[in-house]
């Protein structure tokens, strides 16, 4: 009776252990199952930073693009302001304050078959150099005896034109081509005439006045017609 007792007893026993032995197989299992698990799941970031380094490249070569632009473009804005201030810093017009005007008679008196020869003489008595329009288009010569007006030579004009000139500090300039008075009174309506009235002489006393560009001579100039 006691040996079949200890034969269930051992059997029970047995498959005590064999449960315990097939429990701890299974948390075995299970944790290499979780440990494998885990093991792939932390690799799965690796790849991460290889994608996020592709990129890089990439983006490093845009910046290089706008330099060679953004160091041409100041170049021609750097050299286009010299011309500018080149052009202002040149001579500006004259005033009549900086600039004086004078008649000119090639002679003191003429004989009976000489004409006149006029012309304008203008210095800068500034200390700055200054431009001016002294072609015909702003010169006028008046001859007077007296109250009496003889001639003006806008009266027949022909062909204005103007001629810019800069007149340095200082300097005078004078005509180069006189204009020539043929002894006649003139008018507006008289240009073509051939029959003109002729100036008196026997010395005769005439005097001549000049303006160019709107400034008017300091002083006339008297000749003797003989």
């Amino acid at each position: 009776m006691s040996s079949r007792q200890s034969a269930a007893v051992y059997r029970r026993r047995r498959i005590v252990v064999l449960g315990i032995i097939i429990v701890l197989l299974a948390l075995l299992i299970v944790l290499v199952w979780a440990l494998v698990g885990r093991g792939a799941s932390g690799g799965d970031p690796k790849p991460v930073p290889t994608t996020s380094s592709t990129p890089s490249p990439t983006a490093s070569v845009p910046p290089a693009t706008p330099d060679p632009s953004a160091d041409a473009s100041p170049d021609p804005a750097a050299t286009t302001p010299g011309p500018t201030s080149t052009a202002g810093a040149g001579p500006v017009p004259c005033t009549a304050a900086e600039v004086q005007v004078t008649a000119v008679a090639d002679h003191d008196s003429y004989s009976a078959d000489e004409n006149p020869k006029l012309s304008i003489s203008l210095t800068n008595n500034s200390g700055k150099d200054c431009t001016m329009n002294v072609g015909t288009t702003t010169q006028a010569f008046t001859i007077t005896s007296g109250s009496d007006t003889w001639w003006r030579s806008t009266d027949c004009q022909q062909t204005p034109s103007d001629a810019i000139q800069t007149i340095k500090a200082g300097a005078t300039i004078t005509s180069s081509n006189p204009v020539v008075w043929d002894r006649t009174r003139s008018s507006v309506d008289t240009c073509e005439a051939t029959d003109r009235q002729r100036a008196p002489g026997g010395g005769a006393a005439y005097r001549l006045t000049v303006s160019i560009g709107g400034f008017q001579s300091t002083n006339p100039v008297q000749f003797l017609l003989n």
